[in-house]
């Protein structure tokens, strides 16, 4: 009996997610010329984003990064980045059911039953702040914090993994996002405490 509640419940969040996919309207710009989908749940993606217009800020244009699959962006564009692959770049159409709903967001900036467009370009994948594997990967020294050359060489890895040009700044641009989000004491290292305290851009 537990078994079959079990493939019920499997069955019914399937269904849900499959209805939800259909939902969005997805057309892909720039194809990734080596692709892999993988299951991305609780990955941090690198990417640059194109809001809406009035869901624009200061911030609008530099890159930006989310750990997929925990809530910290809007229900659609989780699922619209789920099987996005690094130097992919895509326009996503989100219905207000998968946006803010008849609610609206950010006192009228988005209106209620608003459709969103964005248009996402992925640079890079990578296991989680919250992961051990991730921050000794990238901690050549291993002497437990993260300094700006160790995570610069890491972008450069990542980045070249992809194969794709982009501008010279896109580089610079995450770094500083990187210890503008995690360098809490302002040391100039991001150490293991504040790798697994994160921030991240919201939406």
């Amino acid at each position: 009996a537990k078994l079959s509640c079990r493939l019920l419940l499997f069955h019914f969040a399937s269904s849900i997610y499959s209805q939800a996919i259909a939902l969005l309207i997805t057309k892909i710009l720039i194809h990734s010329p080596t692709c892999i989908i993988q299951e991305k749940n609780q990955y941090r993606l690198i990417l640059h984003l194109t809001v809406p217009f009035h869901f624009r800020t200061q911030n609008e244009g530099h890159p930006k990064w989310f750990v997929l699959g925990v809530g910290q962006v809007i229900k659609g564009l989780d699922i619209a980045m789920m099987n996005m692959c690094p130097g992919e770049k895509r326009k996503v159409t989100i219905p207000p059911s998968l946006a803010y709903g008849q609610q609206g967001y950010a006192q009228g900036k988005i209106p209620p039953n608003a459709t969103l467009v964005f248009e996402i370009e992925l640079y890079a994948v990578n296991k989680g702040p919250r992961s051990v594997e991730a921050f000794n990967q990238i901690d050549k020294d291993g002497d437990k914090k993260l300094s700006e050359l160790e995570i610069s060489q890491y972008l450069k890895e990542e980045f070249a993994r992809d194969g794709k040009k982009r501008h010279p700044s896109a580089h610079d641009e995450i770094l500083a996002d990187i210890f503008k989000k995690n360098d809490h004491d302002g040391d100039g290292f991001i150490s293991a405490k504040e790798y697994n305290v994160y921030q991240h851009d919201e939406l």
